[in-house]
């Protein structure tokens, strides 16, 4: 049995899709998802810092969170992988207050049994006011990984403790020229090439 870090944002769903399609609707910035050339979305979309704030608060509200739609075979391979014994679970840097509508996305998508943790990843609680995480950091270094699923760069320093993790990132537009820092990072297009990667590993 392996155990599998899978990231919520763009990895399970298309978030920054949907930032793309916000961005333009409340500030008429027009940033098509494949040029958002930077995980930073408020870079990305040359915001101030007060339209980021409304932009992630609007983004992060619970009947949107909800509307994601889901990255192409992410479910299917999610429970295929607990049908055959791995322990998966969601680490997600949404902020705790974004953990109802989270779960419910997660339960909604026939994804019940995988477990789900608030991370403080990006320091992003600043934006949505008294919010706690359920997820220390102490705590999750004292989880183990043999395999990860994450889309954003900045994320790859929490996988520093773990020389053997295999790490499995999602292609998207903000990491198209990032290199990857070693032999246990390999790109991948699609859900289908990720699990076809576990597989093999297994």
């Amino acid at each position: 049995m392996s155990k599998i870090y899978v990231d919520f944002d763009d990895c399970l769903c298309e978030t920054a899709r949907h930032f793309s399609l916000l961005a333009k609707e409340l500030f008429n910035i027009e940033v098509p998802y494949e040029n958002i050339r930077y995980f930073n979305l408020q870079r990305s979309f040359s915001l101030t810092d007060e339209e980021y704030e409304k932009m992630m608060i609007e983004g992060h509200r619970y009947e949107v969170l909800l509307s994601y739609e889901e990255t192409p075979g992410a479910v299917v391979t999610v429970n295929n992988w607990i049908d055959d014994g791995h322990d998966v679970s969601v680490i997600t840097g949404r902020p705790y207050s974004a953990y109802e509508a989270s779960r419910k996305w997660l339960d909604e998508h026939g994804l019940e049994r995988v477990r789900l943790y608030c991370l403080d990843k990006y320091g992003r609680d600043s934006f949505i006011k008294n919010s706690e995480f359920n997820l220390e950091m102490e705590d999750y270094y004292k989880m183990g990984f043999d395999y990860a699923v994450e889309d954003s760069p900045k994320a790859f320093k929490f996988f520093e403790h773990l020389p053997d993790l295999k790490v499995l990132v999602y292609d998207r537009p903000w990491n198209h020229e990032y290199s990857l820092p070693g032999e246990n990072y390999r790109r991948c297009f699609d859900w289908d090439t990720i699990k076809r990667l576990v597989d093999t590993y297994n």
